[in-house]
């Protein structure tokens, strides 16, 4: 019986998935009531619900509270750029996206004083960088700068997808930039990231966490950034050193 059910709701996703990818049903034209599709495809409200978060899991439908459920527009995807110090996360991101940053000042203390090697309560600046579509939210990018590297004069760095105008913001005269240290995690997102970035509970979310430390070993940035794996995508490049160029630099 367990079976049947599964099945019946990812033959009815399918259907649907059909239908939106032939132009049979038009972005932001809204679904029949749930009552209506479950009687058309014959099986319980429960059943036509697992359909369509299905559905929703994928960008393809957004449920919107006391009023249906909408086929989504195709969205764009974006990429993120990693594996070096110098990230034009700009030119992998679609020229109809739009970045808004929000700035406050935070204390240290958990996870962000271990990545940043300070003290708890060490005052830090905080960036938070949301990516649009129009209305559609990309990624979210939360940006973490010791207080003391923040420069003087208040000038804001430039809304980027990632926060990654660092280099040439902080403070200075400063050591260069050495190193950073990337790991990325596929997870579900939590309840405060699928509402800030309109995606379903039920839509992995690439989880990047990025630790910049200068020539002096200090740690001068973390960045946490969540990207919806429906609409974006980490791209990470190796040069790697032949057996001659070794000998040579030897």
């Amino acid at each position: 019986m367990i079976r049947s059910v599964t099945s019946r709701h990812q033959t009815i996703a399918d259907d649907l998935r059909s239908q939106i990818s032939a132009g049979l049903i038009k972005a932001g034209e809204r679904l029949p009531s749930e009552a209506q599709l479950a009687d058309r495809y014959t099986v319980s409200k429960p059943t036509l619900r697992s359909a369509l978060a299905i559905l929703q899991g994928e960008g393809l439908v957004e449920k919107v509270h006391g009023r249906g459920n909408f086929i989504l527009p195709a969205l764009h995807r974006v990429t993120y750029v990693g594996g070096a110090l110098s990230i034009d996360a700009r030119a992998a991101t679609n020229a109809a996206m739009s970045v808004s940053i929000r700035t406050a000042n935070v204390k240290a203390e958990g996870h962000l004083s271990a990545l940043l090697r300070v003290s708890t309560g060490a005052l830090l600046a905080e960036y938070i960088c949301l990516t649009q579509e129009g209305r559609t939210p990309h990624s979210l990018a939360r940006v973490y700068v010791p207080q003391d590297l923040v420069p003087t004069d208040a000038q804001e760095p430039s809304a980027s997808p990632w926060g990654d105008d660092l280099g040439a913001w902080l403070a200075g005269p400063r050591p260069p930039l050495a190193e950073v240290r990337e790991k990325v995690t596929a997870r579900l997102p939590t309840s405060e990231e699928a509402r800030t970035l309109r995606i379903s509970s039920a839509l992995a979310v690439l989880d990047i966490e990025r630790v910049t430390s200068d020539s002096a070993g200090r740690v001068v940035e973390a960045a946490l950034l969540v990207l919806p794996g429906d609409r974006a995508d980490a791209l990470f490049t190796t040069s790697c050193t032949t057996t001659d160029e070794r000998g040579t630099n030897g």
